[in-house]
């Protein structure tokens, strides 16, 4: 399968300073990247080069069988959709004059403006100025702006700024019809627990560096950090029957005399939860795996602070 986008050793120099260091990176069809990390990571500077706004000063990038910042370009545009952080409109305009204005430019059928103000619930305010529009009503008409033409690749960057949970909910979920579709996506969020549910894989940039690239469950693994096991029961302390564990690892904290969590390495999981279910009294367990939120740290907790502020 050809990559949609496809990074072979791709550094970004400016002057002295290394934005991008040596990226190896493929994202195919129909899949959801979230690009994560700290604030002049390296981020910005990847979703430039995919749009081909920068060059690569080392390396090779392909997006959608060619490079973003040759003759490959006028076609690249018409087949990608991209959200920047900050939306900017002309505020005297109305929402479908917008839509209008860039369906020209990215030379795509007009006709589907109002399909697409209405999608992203902005039909009631469509002839309404854009001065008048809220920064959420702004970002979904961002939003709206980049999907016009039914891209094949999508980059949003910090898609839900200004969204409140309803909006927010429903954005990921147009994203989920979006990746069902074959459409690629690429999204760079701070709101880790947002972007959760609906990724694919993550790659974690520090210093302009890979720190980490997978699916959740292969970054737990390849992170081994604990598991934390709630177990709820009757009849007594359930912490003083869950006490005297021989794993040094194993620590349980009671919670009330119900409720005891347990911070539990993976290789012990399974001795765990045979102790827990021969507990007499024992009438749940949850496991809660590390979230993303947590990985991310794990995987960025060695870079420091002038580390993580060498790239953007």
């Amino acid at each position: 399968m050809t990559a949609v986008i496809d990074f072979q050793g791709v550094t970004r120099r400016d002057g002295g300073l290394v934005r991008l260091d040596a990226l190896d990176l493929q994202v195919n069809e129909g899949e959801v990247l979230a690009l994560l990390g700290h604030n002049g990571a390296g981020k910005t500077t990847t979703m430039h080069l995919i749009l081909g706004l920068l060059s690569p000063s080392e390396g090779r990038v392909s997006v959608l069988g060619g490079a973003p910042d040759g003759a490959h370009a006028e076609t690249l545009r018409r087949r990608l959709g991209y959200l920047p952080e900050n939306v900017s409109f002309y505020e005297q305009l109305s929402g479908r004059e917008v839509l209008d204005y860039f369906a020209r430019l990215k030379r795509v059928d007009r006709s589907q403006v109002d399909a697409l103000l209405e999608r992203v619930g902005l039909g009631h305010a469509a002839r309404r100025r854009v001065k008048t529009y809220s920064k959420g009503m702004r970002q979904r008409l961002g939003l709206a702006q980049a999907l016009l033409g039914d891209p094949r690749l999508l980059l949003l960057d910090e898609p839900t700024t200004g969204l409140d949970p309803a909006a927010t909910r429903d954005f990921y979920e147009t994203v989920r019809d979006l990746r069902d579709r074959g459409c690629t996506v690429l999204l760079s969020s701070h709101v880790l627990p947002g972007v959760e549910p609906y990724i694919d894989r993550a790659l974690i940039l520090g210093g302009g560096k890979r720190l980490a690239l997978g699916s959740l469950s292969e970054l737990r693994e390849a992170a081994a950090l604990p598991i934390t096991m709630r177990a709820r029961g009757h009849g007594g302390d359930l912490a003083t029957r869950l006490a005297g564990w021989e794993d040094p690892r194993i620590a349980a904290r009671p919670v009330d005399g119900h409720e005891v969590t347990l911070t539990v390495p993976p290789d012990a999981k399974l001795a765990v939860l045979r102790r827990l279910t021969d507990t007499a009294g024992v009438d749940d367990i949850e496991l809660l795996p590390p979230t993303l939120e947590h990985l991310y740290t794990h995987f960025s907790a060695d870079l420091s602070p002038a580390t993580r502020g060498d790239a953007e």
